[in-house]
């Protein structure tokens, strides 16, 4: 005769306080996202699992957040799945239809995203990695989803080029070059300042928002002072210096320009979609490192970039 194992889970706590999240983290598993008339993007995606727990159940059943997700990237393998973050939402809402004691289930992945381009200049085939950010909350109201990117580029500081500028017009008068002839030069030969890596965050939240995560990767790319490519040979390293200093921004800067990106790019989002936008630099001339990001509705977003 087999023995019955006690559920220890549904037990009560010795403290009965309810928790927002519990689950599993640092889930791999190989997703595959069909494209019509193109081959499939497939990722090595990392999950994480969660559901809310009551303050009368001592555990959630960890075992069985597993077999969601197995089920799940075994079902998006069975049948085409054409957004990235459909995958978390079937997820979040299989969580929630199998825990009968959650209200809230939420299923994040980032997975590791290849663009082959070529480089500005020398026209070599190159690739780009950039990290993609899918996620989903199920709730008896519906499910949200979220898709986003996280790439790297390049921002130069507006502050320190302002000195520079300012010291060679200084010398340029000091040689008696005409004043119309410095604003030329000026003009034409952007002038030094101190460069970053830059990272933009740019993630759009909304239940039934069509967003093509290559459009996504493109407006959060364009954010920066420039693109920075994986190989680079001499012509392309000028271009990029060059258009970086052409087109210095701040920290801020970048977000505003996340937003109108999304904008322009994306008309059609629903006035509820949550854009968040976040921009982080490595400053190269100090020991600290600046940040700025925004939160909004699009249709605020839509709203401020429109100068409504």
């Amino acid at each position: 005769m087999s023995q019955q194992l006690p559920d220890v889970q549904a037990t009560s706590p010795d403290v009965t306080v309810g928790l927002n999240r519990v689950g599993v983290t640092g889930v791999e598993k190989l997703v595959e996202v069909a494209r019509p008339e193109k081959r499939p993007l497939v990722f090595m995606a990392e999950f994480e699992v969660y559901v809310d727990l009551p303050s009368w159940r001592k555990g959630a059943d960890m075992s069985r957040n597993m077999e969601v997700i197995d089920e799940t990237l075994e079902a998006a393998v069975d049948e085409p799945t054409y957004r990235i973050q459909d995958v978390p939402g079937e997820a979040a809402q299989r969580l929630l239809d199998k825990h009968e004691y959650t209200t809230r289930a939420e299923v994040r992945m980032e997975a590791e995203y290849v663009v082959r381009e070529q480089t500005p200049v020398s026209d070599r085939e190159t690739q780009s990695a950039t990290d993609i950010i899918a996620a989903a909350t199920a709730t008896e109201e519906g499910t949200q989803k979220t898709i986003g990117a996280r790439v790297t580029g390049m921002t130069v500081c507006p502050c320190s080029q302002g000195m520079s500028e300012a010291r060679a017009r200084e010398t340029l008068r000091d040689l008696d070059v005409d004043d119309e002839v410095v604003d030329e030069f000026l003009d034409e030969v952007p002038q030094p300042g101190h460069s970053q890596r830059g990272h933009a965050t740019l993630t759009i939240e909304s239940d039934d928002a069509d967003v093509d995560i290559r459009d996504l990767v493109d407006v959060a790319r364009d954010a920066m002072s420039a693109r920075i490519y994986n190989l680079a040979k001499r012509p392309d390293e000028d271009h990029m210096t060059y258009e970086s200093h052409r087109n210095a921004k701040f920290v801020e800067d970048c977000v505003r320009s996340l937003a109108e990106g999304v904008v322009e790019t994306f008309p059609d989002l629903p006035d509820d979609a949550v854009v968040t936008m976040k921009q982080s630099n490595d400053e190269s001339i100090h020991q600290h490192n600046a940040h700025a990001e925004r939160v909004a509705e699009f249709t605020t977003l839509k709203s401020e970039v429109n100068g409504g």
